[in-house]
């Protein structure tokens, strides 16, 4: 069956968190406050499903997010319009089933409307290779390594030019068409949205 992707559900914030702690040392760990936390803000949350089942997740944010990540402070330090994808976790038994590749298709076109950039990170410490070349492969290449304080893990800092972003922001600036495709950024319980709280303007 095909892989759909969506914004999560708040029922499913436990499934999640067992995702993410499941996924090994690639991914750093949660507990279900800063997960909801994340669930309260990110702009981008979205789930996987194939075949009735929940196979991984993506969370997001923009330059303007006051996400408290050090990699994420290390983009902002460097860089000033770019999405950053925060985690990717895809259910062991569904890696290498196309999930992954889904889910960043589905976020890059989210975020070449809206940023320059995709910027992530990947862990160098164990054997990371594989998720290195899939980055490589998807258009991503190294600009720094950061050292986290917190844990003292060691990142390729990644970042990917969104060429379409310049076209866009010329033709539409910040009144993107309301047209079905052109997704929004998420809601959380009839709240604004995370753009309209961090900038005061809407999509």
């Amino acid at each position: 069956m095909s892989i759909v992707v969506r914004d999560v559900r708040e029922h499913e914030l436990d499934s999640v968190l067992a995702l993410n702690n499941a996924a090994g040392p690639a991914i750093l760990p949660l507990d279900l406050t800063r997960l909801r936390a994340f669930y309260e803000s990110a702009e981008y949350f979205r789930v996987a499903e194939r075949d009735g089942n929940l196979t991984g997740f993506l969370i997001g944010v923009g330059h303007a997010s006051q996400h408290d990540s050090s990699n994420f402070s290390w983009f902002r330090e460097r860089y000033s319009n770019f999405f950053y994808i925060d985690r990717i976790v895809v259910a062991s038994r569904r890696r290498g089933g196309g999930v992954g590749r889904a889910f960043y298709a589905d976020a890059q076109s989210y975020a070449e409307l809206r940023y320059s950039q995709m910027a992530c990170e990947v862990f160098l410490d164990g054997a990371n290779d594989p998720v290195l070349l899939f980055h490589g492969t998807f258009g991503f290449h190294e600009v720094g390594q950061n050292v986290m304080p917190e844990t003292g893990t060691r990142a390729a800092m990644l970042m990917k030019d969104l060429e379409s972003y310049a076209w866009i922001n010329e033709t539409y600036g910040d009144a993107l068409p309301r047209l079905p495709w052109v997704r929004r950024p998420r809601t959380v319980a009839g709240s604004a949205s995370y753009l309209e709280k961090q900038t005061g303007t809407a999509p």
